[in-house]
């Protein structure tokens, strides 16, 4: 063999051998998606604590509570309309304790359930906002009045469609 043979057969060896080092150092995590560290735990969160009104999937028609999917994510429109959601009685007071799971849960929410609603670029919720959102829980004496609000916030500057208001304002659907 010449020696010009035997650089190429040790550079070949070399590249292989860097190859089979990296790989063998295992994947790195996954990026989290929609900032959900285990998008599974999420989604069985949900449907836990959330999908025996909502409906499993986010569909909750003919039912008297806000549909969810496909427009849930409209609300993540403005710093106001993304509080309304985490000061939502059920989510503030929800029995998930800990702050970033219960973040992690409403990113399923509003990223998987709501689609196409969620506005592009939105960061997800982390556990810090949930912290400081949870706090500030509405109470069912002014429920319907802040989520009548807050829907026509997001009408008026989120480009929110019109079905909205028949959905999550019940003063507009009598």
């Amino acid at each position: 063999m010449s020696a010009r043979n035997r650089q190429y057969l040790l550079l070949a060896a070399g590249c292989l051998l860097g190859i089979a080092s990296y790989a063998s150092a295992g994947d790195p995590a996954p990026a989290p998606r929609f900032g959900m560290l285990d998008p599974a735990l999420a989604r069985s969160d949900y449907i836990e604590n959330c999908g025996g009104c909502h409906g499993v999937t986010g569909s909750t028609a003919p039912a008297a509570v806000p549909e969810l999917r496909g427009r849930v994510g409209y609300f993540l429109c403005t710093p106001e309309t993304r509080a309304y959601l985490l000061r939502l009685p059920n989510v503030a007071h929800s029995r998930i304790g800990d702050d970033q799971r219960l973040a992690e849960v409403m990113n399923y929410v509003v990223f998987v359930l709501g689609g196409a609603s969620a506005p592009p670029g939105r960061l997800p919720f982390d556990g810090a906002e949930v912290a400081r959102e949870r706090r500030h829980a509405l109470s069912a004496a002014n429920l319907t009045d802040e989520r009548a609000r807050n829907v026509r916030i997001v009408m008026r500057q989120c480009n929110g469609p019109a079905s909205l208001r028949s959905m999550y304002d019940p003063l507009h659907s009598r």
